[in-house]
Formats: structure tokens, sequence, C-alpha cells
């Protein structure tokens, strides 16, 4: 266990509102920083919300290094097991892997997600550079970070500057594992996606779209933001989406 304190702004957030509970999550490299101006909107709404902080996410790329899509998935857990001790209905949202995160686990707790709503997810890169770091031989520990994707010159997310050459092969799995799940995601589904992203390719939303086993499948692009969606031009947006969304299937 690392002994490494969390950045300023990557710590896990929890607003007490009624017992219509939304868990939103962080992505790949990312901070719960990413999540706060939508979570603090959601309760604006009135309802309770969960941003969990992703083991290794938030510390160093080291700690990064060490966790594994599994842990990542165990985050995600251990946060809806506390949303379910106070709410009677809960929706997940997350950004990027975050989105991926969404959809996992849509499919395996298709009992328990009422509304799932993936913003620029990723279940394929179609990236053969990333591709290629996933089980290359004599690569380096680290590379050039991923994050800030962000078209508003004013906003910049708090995330690594490196990312561990290992973790790749984690997202990859996770990816993987995800897409095939994608037949299992039953709930209403609202499939949010950048129209121009550099980080996760945009045909990701149709795909996830056309694949997710939900009766209720709806899509919103994005026109004014990158991959860092939640805290770009388009973040006002992208809560009121999420909030409609939610209010449409619960009632209020």
């Amino acid at each position: 266990m690392s002994d490494e304190p969390i950045l300023a702004g990557a710590e896990p957030f929890f607003f007490k509102g009624n017992d219509i509970g939304v868990l939103v999550c962080h992505g790949f490299t990312g901070t719960t920083q990413s999540m706060r101006y939508l979570g603090e909107q959601l309760h604006g709404a009135g309802y309770t919300v969960i941003g969990p902080r992703l083991k290794g996410h938030g510390v160093s790329p080291a700690a990064m290094a060490r966790s594994t899509a599994a842990d990542w998935v165990e985050s995600v857990e251990q946060a809806l097991d506390e949303l379910r001790k106070h709410c009677s209905q809960i929706y997940m949202t997350g950004l990027s892997m975050g989105g991926t995160l969404t959809l996992h686990t849509a499919a395996k707790h298709a009992d328990l997600i009422k509304g799932a709503i993936p913003i620029n997810a990723a279940v394929q890169l179609s990236s053969p550079d990333m591709a290629g770091l996933a089980f290359g031989r004599g690569l380096p520990d680290t590379v050039p970070g991923i994050g800030s994707d962000i078209k508003d010159p004013n906003s910049k997310e708090l995330a690594y500057a490196e990312v561990p050459v290992v973790a790749f092969r984690q997202v990859y799995a996770l990816m993987a594992a995800t897409h095939d799940l994608l037949p299992r995601v039953k709930c209403p589904t609202l499939v949010i996606t950048a129209r121009e992203d550099h980080v996760v390719s945009p045909t990701n939303g149709p795909l996830i779209a056309a694949k997710v086993g939900a009766n209720r499948v709806e899509m919103a692009w994005l026109e004014n933001s990158y991959h860092v969606a939640t805290i770009d031009n388009d973040k006002a947006l992208i809560a009121k989406l999420a909030i409609d969304f939610i209010k449409s299937i619960a009632g209020r």
C-alpha cells in the first residue's frame, strides 16, 4: 500500500442529496478534478453523488504502474457499495475510461444501474501507436501523457504528465472486456461524444450505441469540446443532458 499523498484536487468526493444516486467516474491517468463540476451540477439537481478516485490515479505515475484494470473496477465497486447505503436508485456516468467503466458496471450490474451516461468512452482506441505499447519489447518505463485534450484555452486537466507503459495493457484489457459486455447493458443509455477528440476516436460513440443491449439508446454530439469535455466548453451542456436524462427515468 502506498503512503504517497493524493494530489491537491484529486481527492474523491461525496455529496449527500436525495435517494437518487449518481456515480461519476474519471478517466485513464486523470483525476476526480475532471468530474467535480459535473458532480456539483448533479448534486445541485438534488441527487446524491459519489466521485471515486481510481486506484493508482491522482498520486504518481509510479503508483499507477502498480495498479491494474481489476483495481480500477474494484474502486468503482467500492463506490457503488457506498452509494447503495444511501440511495434507492443508482445511475452512472464517466469520462473516457470512466465511460468504459460506466458501461462495464452497467453490464455487470444490470439489475442495479438504472441509467448509463458514457462520455467520450472507449471500447476500442484505433491507435496503432498506443497498441504498440501494450506488449512491446525494450520500451521505456513511461511515455508522454495524454491529458488536457481541451479546446477551452482557460481550462486544464489535472492528469499525469507521463503514462506508465505497463498501464496500456491494462486499459486494453478493460476495453476489450467491456466491448464484449455491451449487449448486457440493458438500462437506458445516453452516449455523449465529442465530434473532435484527439485521444479516443469519435467512432466509439456510434459503435457503443449500436452494440448496447438497451431498448432506449440516445446519442448526443458535442460540437465545441475535445476529449476532456466535462471541463471544456460543453461542460454545462453535458450537465443539462445528464440531469434531463436521469429525470426522464427517475421522474424527478
